[in-house]
């Protein structure tokens, strides 16, 4: 079966443009989102400015800077201290990959917590991996990573529970793969983590029950590695051979194997997506 996440993010944005309306009435503005976007990396430069689009359709007042190679570290550290001590701005969007320089300068401290919609921030990150419980996580003050928290809401859609299950997320990203793997163990799942340097992948997924990909690798899961009837979460994009956007999962020769896969794209990344703007509309709700 497809675990399709069209469906599920219409439902999460329905009510976000009538939230954002609530918000502007009572803060006498509209709710302002600030971006940065690298113009080195053209995907996630596109894939920014989808955004933005769909935020403003919600009614969120949006502003992008952009960054490249020849950005220096101390204009880019100044454009957030600006942006996390103003008044007017709620929310802040820094997407990945950024350049070198910016990447490793520490940025994330940076970053006001209560606007660090994506939950980059270290105090962000460090009170998710505080949480014992998911009701630990449900009132957290910060914001947990979107695609770690659009897979437990795809996984939740189709009922399917994580508690007891067997569990393994490829990949320890801190956007997506660590902060993922923290989310399912606060919903008693038991995991592992896998990664380049797992010994036998195929062994390690013998007994898994739920698998979540994010390796960025085609192919990478397949009948011969996949128990019969598991659950994939399928949350990596790479292009294939024709340059068709694909995940990490054979999906059709899984399907048939009985598995429940999510497919790339119309999976994780509609959800990641109203997971987003619903967090830049929670960012507003939380100053009125």
């Amino acid at each position: 079966m497809l675990l399709e996440g069209k469906t599920l993010a219409a439902a999460l944005r329905a009510p976000l443009a009538q939230r954002a309306e609530a918000v502007r009435q009572k803060l006498g503005r509209q709710i302002s989102l600030f971006a940065v976007g690298s113009t080195e990396d053209y995907g996630a430069y596109v894939y920014l400015k989808k955004e933005v689009q769909a935020a403003e359709k919600l009614g969120v007042k949006c502003q992008v800077h952009e960054v490249n190679a020849n950005t220096s570290v101390n204009h880019f550290l100044e454009l957030l201290q600006q942006a996390s001590s103003a008044a007017d701005i709620d929310a802040i969007l820094i997407p990945r990959p950024l350049p070198e320089a910016l990447a490793r300068s520490g940025f994330t401290h940076f970053i006001a917590p209560e606007k660090d919609i994506d939950g980059m921030s270290h105090i962000a990150a460090g009170n998710l991996f505080l949480c014992k419980t998911w009701s630990d996580v449900q009132n957290l003050p910060t914001f947990v990573p979107c695609t770690a928290l659009a897979v437990i809401r795809l996984l939740d859609a189709y009922g399917i529970d994580p508690q007891g299950q067997e569990t393994a997320v490829i990949g320890r990203s801190p956007t997506v793969g660590r902060p993922l793997a923290h989310l399912l163990t606060c919903r008693n799942a038991t995991v592992k983590i896998c990664h380049t340097f797992t010994r036998d992948l195929a062994l390690s997924l013998e007994n898994t029950d739920i698998i979540c990909a994010a390796a960025g690798c085609p192919g990478l899961l397949t009948p011969q590695n996949v128990k019969e009837g598991a659950t994939i979460i399928d949350i990596a994009t790479n292009l294939d051979e024709q340059g068709h956007l694909c995940g990490d999962a054979c999906t059709q020769q899984l399907v048939e194997r009985g598995c429940h896969i999510s497919p790339v794209p119309g999976g994780v990344g509609p959800v990641t997506l109203a997971c987003l703007l619903e967090n830049i509309i929670l960012s507003g709700e939380r100053k009125v």
